[in-house]
């Protein structure tokens, strides 16, 4: 691992603690650990990659005072709708970057995040997609392979679509 992609991980770790809540304190002190050993320098950095199993409460304090020193707080935004479009465009991105199964990110934004928005156009496609997906894995039993792919392409058009979708909140 790299810099940029230990960067990388610790800002997808503060994405995912802002939409998503708890990760776990052996999730941050490892993150901690690979961007220590990628050469990433933070004054806490050290301290959060070395707590001990017993010192595992003092992660998540400490996991935020390193994205400070980096510059790599998130917040998502106050508002709920804003949110729930702000979810919906990570979970797509990490569908489309393939560090989401299809099938996982497309039913996070089918159950959690299509609903609480009435379902809006714009989400159609991944919604469909996860119902097909859901679908073929309860009957079919066999591969999912092109439903897959329907889901990445899905995702990737609404993240190139996303100024157009959140004007749509």
């Amino acid at each position: 691992m790299n810099p940029d992609e230990a960067l990388k991980q610790l800002s997808h770790i503060a994405r995912e603690r802002a939409f998503c809540g708890h990760v776990g304190s052996d999730r941050l002190i490892r993150a901690g650990l690979d961007a220590l050993i990628a050469g990433v320098e933070s004054p806490s950095l050290a301290m959060l990659a070395g707590l001990l199993r017993s010192e595992e409460p003092e992660a998540p304090a400490l996991f935020d005072q390193v994205l400070e020193e980096l510059e790599l707080v998130f917040q998502p935004p106050a508002d709920p709708r804003a949110a729930k479009w702000a979810t919906a465009y990570w979970v797509a991105g990490r569908i489309a970057d393939g560090s989401l199964a299809p099938a996982t990110g497309t039913h996070i934004i089918w159950a959690d995040i299509a609903y609480d928005l009435g379902y809006p156009e714009e989400l159609e496609p991944l919604v469909s997609c996860a119902l097909n997906l859901d679908d073929c894995q309860e009957s079919w039993g066999g591969s999912s392979e092109e439903l897959n792919r329907e889901a990445v392409e899905a995702a990737k058009r609404f993240v190139s679509e996303w100024p157009a979708a959140e004007a749509g909140s």
